[in-house]
């Protein structure tokens, strides 16, 4: 195992295709390299808190982070008992509960209601998680939750769960900074965490985090898989709106003007080589290495690399792309 200069995590989030199983090596493997963390996400597919009980087992050292559980699927009382079980799980390591408000297409799957108060949400929420994770009872009346006398029965340590957030937009980016221990950048090209860090200071001294989306390979023949990915995000007005102002806002009037149109492979075709290589780096290992390094300097705390499979052996991409990253950390 490599001693890291500075903390580096990966995320399975990108990783479901190798199926659940999957992450019981991929951490065994991020622990042989020297990473300090794994996370994974929770929408429609697998479960976080069971995947990381999983990586408890095998590698109880390794950090556990969600990146991100969405607040309007889990109510704070369930969210804290998830991460308390976890942090018992693994008593030695951080538990970063990485939280943020969902977007409407994945509200719509789970038949939950999207909010036109998504700030006033979020404060509420993490005020009511730490209430439950103090192990105190909780009595709480709001806008968004009520509860009433609730205990949480695991009893933890001094060690206890971190609240992570995940913030786009400048009033988030504030509030993170405000009332987080950390805040979860993702879908950044590395020109813009700038601006993004002084919005949480403007808030407070959250600990920043950020995924880096990575893979080697050729650009031209994965080109493809990251213009499908960049498109998802694209059509969310969040993200949009990051990407604008991150300087890609041609790419994104034309994507839209296309899909509008119901030209699917005109709005493909609108994200820019620049655009894929700013946010979804393809390229040899010391690129990698070097496009991690690059929001390190630029203010990133806490890299997480997110290893995009893309490749006929995506198992392998996968594997490469981590022993690159890790490089960058040495």
């Amino acid at each position: 195992m490599v001693n890291a200069k500075r903390p580096m995590g990966v995320t399975f989030g990108s990783l479901g295709v190798l199926g659940p199983r999957a992450i019981i090596d991929i951490a065994r493997l991020a622990g042989q390299l020297g990473y300090r963390s794994i996370w994974t996400v929770e929408a429609n597919g697998t479960d976080a808190f069971s995947l990381l009980g999983s990586v408890s087992a095998v590698a109880p050292g390794l950090e556990l982070g969600t990146g991100i559980v969405p607040v309007q699927l889990r109510t704070p009382p369930l969210t804290a008992m998830s991460a308390a079980t976890l942090q018992a799980l693994s008593p030695d390591a951080d538990i970063w509960l990485g939280l943020g408000v969902s977007a409407p297409g994945i509200l719509q799957q789970h038949g939950v209601p999207t909010t036109d108060r998504p700030i006033a949400m979020m404060r509420e929420y993490v005020a009511l998680l730490r209430d439950c994770l103090s192990g105190e009872s909780v009595t709480f009346e709001g806008d968004f939750w009520s509860v009433r006398r609730f205990r949480l029965g695991v009893r933890l340590g001094d060690r206890r769960p971190k609240i992570v957030m995940a913030a786009l937009n400048p009033q988030m980016l504030k509030l993170a900074g405000e009332i987080a221990d950390g805040v979860l950048l993702n879908y950044i090209p590395a020109s813009h965490v700038g601006p993004s860090i002084e919005r949480v200071r403007a808030g407070g001294d959250a600990r920043i985090f950020a995924y880096v989306h990575a893979a080697v390979g050729d650009l031209q023949q994965s080109s493809g898989s990251a213009r499908r990915d960049l498109f998802n995000y694209a059509m969310a007005d969040g993200y949009a709106s990051m990407f604008r102002k991150a300087g890609f806002s041609d790419e994104v009037d034309l994507l839209r003007e296309r899909q509008s149109a119901r030209d699917r492979d005109g709005a493909l075709a609108a994200i820019s080589d620049e655009m894929i290589q700013a946010i979804d780096f393809i390229g040899s290992a010391d690129a990698v290495t070097n496009f991690v390094d690059a929001y390190v300097t630029a203010g990133v705390e806490y890299p997480i690399l997110m290893p995009m499979p893309w490749g006929e052996d995506r198992r392998a991409v996968t594997e490469a792309t981590m022993r690159a990253a890790i490089g960058a950390a040495i």
